[in-house]
């Protein structure tokens, strides 16, 4: 893998590709801010790589940077955000994340009041459309599954909470409510097995994988097919 040229890594200690998301997950305090981006230490960060002047040779080095040949990496595993909806337990790439936000008001629409368009929520100043999986997947809202005997206790979030995943994919965004967080795995790709037919009888068509996590099974989602379904949920809303 190319080294990016950047006179900064010196400086900045990029703990968010060590113990963060895009390291071995260790980092303490994602159990309070799940992904880097909440965290002050990479808003501290930006803001100090944003004051360094650039260098006089900075747009030859990225030029050639660019123009480089890269190497092919064979991909061993996959960050994933576990969240549960209802009685199903799922997943989507860490990278379709912006962020992972406590709830807020969600105004309706109007004439919107059926489908999967719950309305519009204001996140950090910007109006997103607020969706709900719960019907866009068919998922039954009742009660979660009780753990399997012998689960260990989950050590990323100790207690049930909902939260609002604020999602983005290309030029599609999206904000989806969720009963609560599972945390920020990093699952190895062989333990990735192809979805059945059982995992949530509609959410089934909308998964890539089934992975199998504290003994109970969570449908890895492809968010390409879910960001299509939303995007024509949208359009049968105008």
């Amino acid at each position: 893998m190319s080294t990016l040229p950047l006179p900064m890594r010196t400086v900045l200690d990029d703990c968010w590709n060590r113990i963060g998301v895009r390291g071995d997950l260790s980092c303490p305090k994602l159990v309070a801010h799940i992904h880097c981006r909440n965290c002050p230490v990479h808003a501290a960060a930006a803001v100090a790589l944003l004051d360094v002047p650039l260098p006089d040779d900075h747009l030859q080095r990225w030029t050639a940077h660019v123009a480089a040949a890269k190497a092919r990496v064979e991909v061993s595993s996959v960050s994933l955000v576990l969240f549960r909806i209802g009685s199903e337990r799922l997943a989507l790439p860490t990278v379709v994340f912006d962020e992972i936000a406590d709830l807020r008001p969600i105004h309706s629409l109007p004439q919107r009041r059926d489908g999967s368009i719950l309305g519009l929520c204001n996140v950090r100043g910007e109006l997103r459309v607020c969706v709900s999986l719960q019907r866009l997947l068919g998922i039954d809202p009742g009660q979660p599954a009780a753990p399997a005997a012998g689960s260990p206790v989950r050590r990323t979030r100790r207690l049930e909470e909902a939260r609002l995943l604020v999602l983005q994919l290309g030029n599609s965004r999206a904000v989806v409510p969720v009963d609560d967080v599972l945390g920020i795995h990093r699952v190895p790709v062989a333990a990735l097995q192809p979805a059945p037919t059982t995992v949530a009888r509609a959410a089934s068509s909308f998964s890539r994988a089934l992975l199998e996590w504290e003994q109970q099974p969570v449908g890895v989602l492809d968010e390409k097919l879910l960001f299509a379904a939303i995007d024509r949920s949208l359009q049968s809303s105008t």
